[in-house]
């Protein structure tokens, strides 16, 4: 790879893994618009490592409560507010795991279409409209239910079709759930963790099974750019998702698909 597919791919996967317009999309049309050869499995580990390292320490200190309070639930199965959140990111994300395990080939291969990426945006993209403007409440992510809990966690497993988004798909059945966006946001972020760690954990299962050589420089600026740009998108994202609300990323979601059935239809 030359220094200007680093850059954009880092920039891409950081800006769009946690806006509701599906990185996944975004990171395949890259290569087919710009006719770049595959980045390889090495870079997609360091840009997935580089959107977890910024989660992580965007919500530090609620992941430092979430963790403690988890622990001392096992002792006295009693747990408060941050162990049922910790207990429903963990039970969230059970449905996308077993998903992926069972359809990872079909996923990699059969649905990597530009036209299945432009069904799923424009779909997805009216789904969330739907939500927002008609199902959203006012819950927070303290407020859910067993039920809520396992409705997003199935709807997670969606996002594995591309052009889904994965925290598009979640923040929707959040909306739909009666949660407010912030909290749908929030939730969805916290989500992304075990996620992330999943697909990093089976790219590099992958990895060590190919004789794919290792560029440490590319790899150290994915990570670095991903981190940097995934923070700003959180932390942007969250501050005016009030008053913005999600029409702005519909709109786009849906002119984005219209453009690729025009082009690749």
């Amino acid at each position: 790879m030359d220094w200007l597919q680093v850059v954009i791919l880092a920039l891409v996967q950081g800006i769009t893994e946690f806006l509701p317009v599906s990185s996944s999309a975004h990171l395949i049309l890259v290569p087919v618009l710009t006719e770049w050869q595959d980045q390889g499995l090495a870079f997609d580990v360091a840009l997935h490592l580089g959107s977890l390292l910024a989660v992580v320490l965007y919500f530090r200190t609620e992941l430092m409560a979430m963790t403690g309070s988890w622990f001392r639930s096992l002792q006295t199965r009693k747990p408060d507010a941050d162990a049922r959140l910790a207990w429903a990111v963990l039970l969230g994300t059970i449905p996308v795991g077993l998903a992926g395990l069972a359809f990872k080939d079909t996923i990699e291969t059969v649905l990597r279409s530009p036209l299945y990426l432009a069904a799923g945006l424009i779909v997805f993209g009216v789904a969330l409209a739907w939500a927002d403007l008609r199902h959203r409440g006012s819950r927070t992510e303290y407020q859910m239910t067993w039920k809520d809990v396992l409705i997003i966690g199935c709807a997670q497993a969606v996002a594995l079709f591309p052009g889904t988004s994965r925290s598009g798909i979640t923040i929707t059945a959040a909306l739909f759930m009666g949660m407010n966006r912030e909290a749908a946001s929030r939730f969805s972020f916290l989500l992304s963790i075990p996620v992330i760690v999943l697909a990093c954990a089976l790219l590099i299962k992958d990895l060590a099974a190919t004789p794919e050589p290792i560029q440490w420089g590319a790899m150290a600026a994915g990570v670095l750019l991903s981190g940097i740009s995934a923070y700003l998108c959180i932390h942007f994202f969250l501050a005016f998702i009030k008053r913005i609300g999600m029409m702005p990323f519909v709109a786009y979601r849906i002119i984005l698909g219209v453009i690729l059935i025009g082009v690749f239809a």
